[in-house]
């Protein structure tokens, strides 16, 4: 599995499974999947390798299985220790307080964007931490 942002790569390694929110729905890739791509939508990416489970915030992007790899290209994406906790509260309410305020669709589908993601980063930012594995630059 690849996770790869215009920045850097943020995880190459095998794993068993990964679920991921596609824009119709959770998708879960087991290793030897057919071949397949996604949309993907804001959410948290759930990596599970040898009974260990680690989260990473998601910002949308495309997911693509071939050749029992699985790629996602993603504008951003965020393992627990890169979240700002505190920002992404912030965030939060400050969208939920703007979305009782606002009538313009356009606003408040931008307030519904910051909502989500900040609601994703809380949610990822709370996970345990483990290990993180190695990128392919630091192997």
């Amino acid at each position: 599995m690849r996770i790869v942002t215009p920045e850097k790569c943020k995880i190459d390694e095998d794993v068993e499974l990964v679920v991921m929110r596609a824009t119709n729905g959770d998708m879960g890739i087991l290793s030897g999947h057919e071949a397949r791509s996604a949309v993907l939508a804001i959410g948290a990416l759930r990596i599970m390798n040898e009974g260990v489970e680690r989260r990473i915030a998601v910002y949308g992007g495309l997911a693509s299985v071939a050749n029992n790899v699985l790629t996602i290209l993603t504008n951003d994406a965020e393992w627990p220790e890169e979240i700002n906790r505190a920002r992404a509260d912030e965030d939060r309410e400050q969208a939920q307080r703007r979305l009782q305020e606002r009538t313009d669709d356009i606003i408040i589908q931008e307030d519904l964007v910051l909502l989500r993601r900040a609601l994703v980063q809380i949610e990822v930012s709370s996970f345990p931490y483990e290990d993180k594995p190695k990128t392919h630059d630091e192997k």
